[in-house]
């Protein structure tokens, strides 16, 4: 049967995948976009025979997290908030280092709220509904030296917003999960850790992680897939560590 799946940030990395994954079942995928920084149609264009939507999404202000919902044919079936600012792509919206700790909290943590506080409620109501929220291993996991503090918080705030979802919700018909990705094979990732290095560097970053390479995206796609499925019911409340094992070892990036 197929279901109508909203997610954020999907012209690229992780959420680009979920699109795929979602639209390669039959589902029918509505994905939002960073108005002015990315082209939706490219992404729609490469799916030519599946009902695909996109709308303008700012997380980091509310009338715009409004005016997404209130533009929704309906409520989704299932909402994967995968849309945020990395360490990096932080420096194209802030230029001072405590504008850029703001926006990572602002738009990361209180946009995602934002938008789970309109959209939940609807699903409480009708009866269903899968919400699936995209962490880090970074914060949502683990420490991992070095990383920036304000992203880390950020996404420390996403895996307790699963949390205390996944209790308020128990006895509905929402399920909910939070996936904390690891190093993964993204623009995001790559700006903020590997463009800056030399080749050789860049391999041995590569080479340090627990299973000697990056996550492909359609992987933690793949896993969300099977999270929105009634298989994945039993799952309800888990905060996933999908770093291949980087979290319970983060000290290895720093050998």
């Amino acid at each position: 049967m197929s279901r109508t799946v909203l997610i954020t940030g999907g012209t690229s990395g992780i959420g680009r995948a979920f699109v795929d994954t979602f639209a390669r079942s039959g589902d029918e995928v509505w994905f939002t976009f960073f108005q002015g920084s990315e082209r939706p149609e490219d992404v729609v264009a490469a799916y030519p025979n599946v009902r695909i939507k996109f709308f303008p999404l700012n997380l980091g202000e509310y009338e715009s997290v409004s005016s997404l919902v209130k533009s929704l044919p309906s409520i989704p079936d299932v909402l994967i908030h995968n849309a945020g600012l990395g360490s990096k792509t932080v420096e194209k919206v802030a230029t001072e280092p405590h504008l850029r700790d703001q926006a990572l909290i602002q738009v990361n943590s209180i946009g995602t709220l934002w938008l789970n506080n309109l959209i939940a409620p609807e699903m409480v109501k009708r009866g269903s509904g899968k919400i699936i929220l995209i962490s880090s291993v970074g914060g949502g996991i683990t420490q991992v030296p070095g990383f920036h503090h304000a992203d880390g918080m950020s996404k420390a705030a996403i895996a307790f917003l699963g949390r205390i979802l996944a209790a308020d919700l128990a006895k509905t018909g929402v399920d909910v999960f939070t996936i904390c990705p690891g190093a993964t094979d993204t623009p995001m990732f790559n700006a903020s850790t590997l463009n800056h290095l030399s080749e050789s560097e860049k391999s041995g970053v590569i080479a340090a992680l627990p299973k000697g390479r990056l996550i492909e995206p359609k992987e933690i796609a793949e896993l969300g897939y099977f999270l929105a499925s009634d298989a994945g019911r039993i799952l309800h409340g888990a905060v996933i560590d999908a770093s291949m094992g980087l979290g319970v070892n983060p000290g290895l990036l720093q050998k």
